[in-house]
């Protein structure tokens, strides 16, 4: 058994996957723009998550833009039978290294025709469609012109399954009189925890959630009470954070991020650590007081 194997599995689509996955995000340059400053290690921390029993890696073509991807051809090309490389459209970056919709159906199209060409394949497993009406949360609004033309797609043979990125449970509801939802990837961590009802709602269809940010992003998570718990367990308190979302939710999958290979082994051995009922009890408490 892998350490990646030890937090469970959760079906995404037709494939199972282990839900300690690893996110791509941070293997391009700071800020997701421009190259890695140490390339040869961006290599070896994928080659390591998937040694570990890694197989769901999160990316985006317009991390870098397409450094991130470029990189996982290099390191993980051929792609193992079990791997799972899910990606997201819906965006572009702009010189400055701004966040730019690119909601358009040509836009999204030639999205995914990057993403296969950089990836180095002929089908793309999962292709999220990153809503950008509140580039920073989920907002209301229509998906009909952007998620069908991922379906045609679908259709086309060019993509296996689909997902949501920044979605809310109404914009989920209206994906799906298009075609499947397999997952939804928001912002969800410990001390943010806006998306509990999506996450219970989407359990009870058996649709994966996939949290970003899932120890705080470019803000980590500070909290007191997280701190003194990791004290008593001997662990860190990213694990604490780690391990509290693999115990929310059957069907939340995980893809923390870092460009370490050290930082790695640490994020994966959350999939190791118990928390027993009082414990989660106090960390739930840290965002949603007990009456």
């Amino acid at each position: 058994m892998t350490i990646a194997s030890k937090a469970g599995t959760f079906k995404l689509g037709d494939r199972t996957v282990n839900r300690m996955g690893y996110g791509a995000m941070q293997l391009a340059g700071p800020g997701v723009f421009g190259p890695p400053r140490d390339r040869a290690e961006a290599v070896a921390v994928l080659r390591a998550a998937v040694e570990a029993g890694v197989n769901h890696i999160d990316t985006s073509d317009f991390y870098g833009p397409h450094i991130t991807n470029q990189i996982i051809r290099e390191a993980l090309h051929p792609y193992g039978e079990d791997l799972v490389i899910v990606t997201k459209v819906g965006a572009l970056r702009g010189e400055d290294a701004s966040w730019l919709p690119a909601q358009s159906p040509a836009q999204l199209t030639q999205a995914v025709h990057h993403n296969l060409r950089h990836l180095g394949l002929d089908r793309l497993d999962v292709v999220n469609l990153r809503l950008m009406g509140d580039i920073h949360a989920p907002s209301e609004g229509p998906l009909e012109d952007q998620f069908s033309t991922l379906a045609r797609l679908r259709e086309e043979g060019l993509i296996a399954h689909l997902g949501l990125s920044n979605a809310t449970l109404a914009q989920v509801e209206q994906a799906q009189a298009i075609a499947p939802v397999v997952c939804v990837q928001n912002h969800y961590n410990l001390v943010h925890r806006a998306d509990d009802a999506l996450i219970d709602a989407l359990d009870a269809q058996g649709i994966a959630y996939v949290p970003f940010f899932p120890l705080g992003g470019f803000s980590p998570i500070q909290s007191q009470t997280l701190s003194a718990i990791a004290a008593e367990l001997g662990a860190s308190a990213m694990q604490v954070a780690l391990a509290w979302m693999l115990a929310r939710s059957p069907n939340l999958l995980l893809i923390p991020g870092t460009s370490s290979t050290a930082h790695l082994g640490e994020n994966l051995a959350a999939a190791e650590l118990h928390l027993p009922a009082p414990i989660l009890a106090r960390l739930d408490d840290i965002v949603t007081p007990r009456l």
